[in-house]
């Protein structure tokens, strides 16, 4: 996903005037063609984060379209007053993409895992916040983000499904339908989900954008059914769109199971799909945890 970004972004550099990138080292060497190219409009503030942030707000101020990039604990975390403040505060936009989500690189340690950062950018208003769920996607959203003028997160992982989804930014995408609860699997966690389903009476909605939440979608997708049970499963924070499900279905009687990283810290290094599965987000680990929620046959 990110050698993808790398190459749209690069590829905008040409294409719009207003375009520029803004980096804190992370992934500069990618940038290095476009930085001969367009020497004023990729930007290296060194491991300054903060900067980082703050500098894309001056650029925005100025009437350009900033992208800034790093890691998500460094772009969203470490800089948060900046976010709030020079980005949300000011009232410009901006678009943020990051790198390695929750743990893409366990040996990097805590300071280089973010599974809370989309709960976090929730707790300021105004954001679009899209989860790839494949490289291929990533160019369409980026292109989308860059279209506009708002405030947008475009969240990178390494972990990806095996294809991409024809995805429209914004919508949900229904991928199967059942007649029992609805599945909704956020970006790079669908195949795994798909997989946990498999054979079970279940609808599943695909969502590469989660912010704002496509409550139509949701409401549609459960016409017709005795009970509205929602399950989630989420590439971070376990519950962190429950809210919004809550707030789609304000007026129905509904159950969420919401399915994602723990809040629990893990102390272990490991690799990649260890934590996957530490955090019960496995195939096997979800269809036990969803099976277990779900209704038992009158």
């Amino acid at each position: 996903m990110r050698d993808r970004f790398i190459a749209t972004a690069s590829a905008l550099l040409d294409e719009d005037p207003r375009a520029v990138v803004v980096l804190a080292d992370i992934s500069s060497d990618g940038f290095q063609d476009a930085s001969r190219a367009h020497p004023d409009r990729v930007i290296n503030v060194g491991i300054r984060e903060q900067l980082l942030v703050g500098a894309t707000g001056g650029l925005a101020l100025a009437g350009l379209r900033p992208i800034a990039h790093t890691f998500a604990s460094f772009l969203i975390e470490r800089p948060f007053e900046q976010v709030k403040l020079d980005l949300g505060h000011q009232a410009v936009g901006a678009v943020l993409v990051s790198a390695n989500a929750s743990y893409d690189w366990p040996a990097g340690g805590r300071t280089h895992m973010a599974p809370g950062d989309v709960a976090l950018l929730d707790t300021l208003p105004g954001w679009t916040v899209h989860i790839p769920g494949h490289p291929d996607e990533v160019e369409p959203l980026l292109r989308d983000a860059m279209a506009g003028d708002d405030l947008v997160y475009l969240r990178l992982s390494a972990q990806s499904n095996g294809a991409a989804r024809p995805i429209r930014p914004g919508r949900f995408l229904t991928v199967r339908e059942g007649a029992g609860p609805v599945v909704i699997a956020v970006g790079p966690v669908l195949d795994d989900t798909l997989k946990a389903v498999e054979g079970l009476d279940v609808t599943v909605l695909y969502a590469a954008t989660v912010r704002p939440f496509d409550t139509p979608a949701l409401r549609a997708a459960l016409t017709g059914r005795a009970a509205a049970d929602v399950v989630l499963v989420e590439p971070y924070l376990a519950n962190t769109s429950a809210p919004f499900v809550s707030e789609a279905l304000h007026d129905v009687p509904h159950r969420i199971l919401g399915l994602g990283v723990a809040r629990e810290e893990l102390r272990n290094y490991g690799e990649q799909h260890e934590h996957i599965a530490a955090h019960g987000l496995d195939p096997r680990s979800l269809r036990d945890r969803i099976t277990a929620w779900l209704p038992a046959p009158v």
